[in-house]
């Protein structure tokens, strides 16, 4: 690990299950959801102030409209979020017949179309009915195509920079896979394995793709970032965060130099909780050597 890497806590106010990190460059801004407080949250690197609006289901994630707001994925539907006036307007719902799932992460592709996937909840500690999930893509014309089923939890994703190959995460196969990439139709097939999670990485959760074309990888449970060459299959970095649970990231920051990360705490015990201190905080990582690319807009 280079010497320069720097990390700092900046979004002390704690998250139960912080994810979805998506940097604003309009409002200079990191805005990110709280899934199980069920919020949309925007902190403001400026004033230090974190500004949430509460929704009335699990928010999975949260995109940039291209005519300002967001467009989210809770429960098991889509919808717009009006900042100002804090109005919710569903698009559209999705699986009423599995009252279980819930929508997860979800991502802009480079022609504004919203992907987003779903998952089944716990219904104890560590049991949940598998292969449950779907993803799906929303399109600009609020249509809905299913991309994949039998999924168990649909997670990270993101497009390679030529705009040919789609990257997914589906946690509970511990693996990166790539698809190719329709950029025109906004379709995905032939998957293939990508780069499959070490022990000690833990579970594969959120994604980003750096403007070099390499892959970052949070890693719930293992407290560490990592950086996937998607042309060799390799991990070629690891960056260790001072908490486990560590979900999901992205770049931003004036010139995208800087990396956002996402943790929870929901998910550990008392004993656990009392050792770590950060858990649910927001980390700032500078002196990675690498930028990132803007975030996508959603079209319509």
């Amino acid at each position: 690990m280079s010497s320069s890497i720097k990390i700092e806590s900046v979004v002390k106010e704690k998250n139960r299950m912080g994810e979805c990190p998506v940097w604003e460059e309009r409002e200079n801004a990191l805005v990110y959801v709280d899934i199980n407080s069920q919020k949309v949250c925007r902190w403001s690197p400026i004033t230090n102030e974190v500004q949430s609006v509460s929704v009335d289901a699990r928010v999975g994630s949260v995109a940039l409209r291209q005519c300002g707001g967001y467009v989210i994925a809770l429960g098991t539907r889509f919808a717009f979020l009006d900042w100002d006036t804090q109005a919710v307007t569903t698009i559209l719902e999705l699986e009423q017949d599995k009252p279980n799932n819930r929508f997860n992460d979800g991502k802009v592709d480079p022609k504004g179309r919203f992907f987003a996937g779903t998952m089944a909840e716990e219904t104890a500690p560590g049991v949940r009915a598998r292969r449950q999930g779907a993803l799906y893509t929303l399109f600009p014309d609020h249509s809905v195509i299913k991309q994949l089923d039998q999924l168990d939890i649909s997670n990270g994703l993101d497009w390679s920079l030529d705009h040919r190959t789609f990257f997914h995460i589906d946690s509970l196969t511990y693996a990166v896979h790539a698809f190719s990439y329709d950029v025109h139709t906004g379709k995905i097939a032939c998957p293939k394995l990508l780069y499959h999670l070490e022990k000690e990485e833990q579970m594969p959760d959120g994604m980003c793709i750096d403007a070099e074309g390499k892959l970052w990888v949070a890693c719930i449970d293992g407290g560490r970032v990592i950086r996937i060459d998607p042309e060799t299959g390799k991990r070629i970095q690891t960056v260790r965060l001072p908490t486990p649970r560590i979900t999901s990231c992205c770049f931003g920051g004036k010139d995208y130099s800087e990396m956002y990360v996402t943790s929870a705490y929901d998910g550990l015990d008392e004993a656990t909780l009392a050792k770590e201190p950060h858990a649910g905080e927001i980390f700032k990582i500078t002196g990675l050597g690498v930028k990132g690319i803007p975030q996508n807009f959603y079209a319509a």
